[in-house]
């Protein structure tokens, strides 16, 4: 597989972290975007530990505003040379479900500013030059329908809603261009440290971050060429099978249209 180099937002931490450590680990290059300095640094020690130190940069940066963004692109290509995939795995969600009435405007404003605006103004400054190179991938990280549609899980899964047209969008503006648009999610609550042990004390219940790991390989490899569009749902994904046998349990094209035809 060749080298890839891979901007991943939110990569401190959690399914970030997991994407990062799994990249990573299979001799790619990542650039590790973070709004916390003290986690970049921890993220930062242990990848010194498992000695791939050369392949990270790490930047303190925040998906909302744009010329962090763009610093974040800027930084990537001076150290490697390019950037080759963009995950947009920033978010923001709130640890205590709430009615759309009970929600501060700052709260609503800040769950769509990251979890959309973020994804945009990101995939915005990293775009063309894929497009000029003829190959790139954006993959937006994602969650379940029914968590969009859920009451009590405002402002996310609206935010998320849209961050799933814009995905279908996205893909279909870039039909032809060698860049790709698609979305990973763990098809189930996760593991991380954002879903307290006060309120999941069985995390046996919770889907793993590693089950990320091998679709994501994928999607940044040259296999993942012809597909765009898509959702795959990691934990459906097996790595001891075919691509095949997984792009049937695990993908779905974006945007509420079901298994493609």
């Amino acid at each position: 597989m060749e080298s890839r180099v891979v901007i991943i937002t939110g990569a401190s931490l959690g399914l970030g972290r997991a994407m990062a450590l799994g990249l990573l680990d299979a001799g790619h290059r990542v650039v590790a975007m973070g709004r916390s300095q003290q986690n970049l640094d921890t993220f930062e020690s242990e990848v010194r530990a498992h000695g791939w130190a050369e392949q990270l940069v790490s930047v303190r940066g925040d998906v909302r505003f744009d010329d962090q963004c763009r610093r974040t692109l800027d930084i990537a290509t001076e150290t490697f040379g390019r950037v080759d995939v963009l995950i947009n795995n920033a978010g923001f969600h709130l640890e205590d479900a709430a009615k759309f009435y009970e929600l501060s405007e700052d709260d609503w404003r800040t769950s769509f500013d990251t979890n959309v605006t973020g994804a945009f103004l990101m995939a915005r400054a990293a775009v063309r030059p894929m497009i000029a190179r003829g190959w790139g991938r954006i993959v937006n990280h994602q969650t379940n329908y029914a968590t969009m549609l859920r009451p009590g899980m405002n402002p996310y899964g609206p935010a998320k809603a849209a961050l799933e047209a814009a995905t279908a969008a996205w893909a279909a503006e870039l039909a032809g261009t060698g860049v790709t648009v698609n979305e990973i999610l763990p098809g189930g609550a996760a593991d991380v440290e954002r879903l307290s042990v006060q309120k999941f004390p069985d995390r046996s219940k919770l889907v793993s971050p590693a089950v990320l790991v091998a679709p994501i390989r994928w999607l940044v490899s040259d296999a993942s060429n012809e597909y765009s569009g898509y959702r795959i749902v990691a934990n459906r994904w097996n790595a001891d099978k075919p691509i095949a046998d997984n792009l049937r349990d695990a993908a779905e094209l974006a945007a509420w249209r079901g298994k493609p035809s």
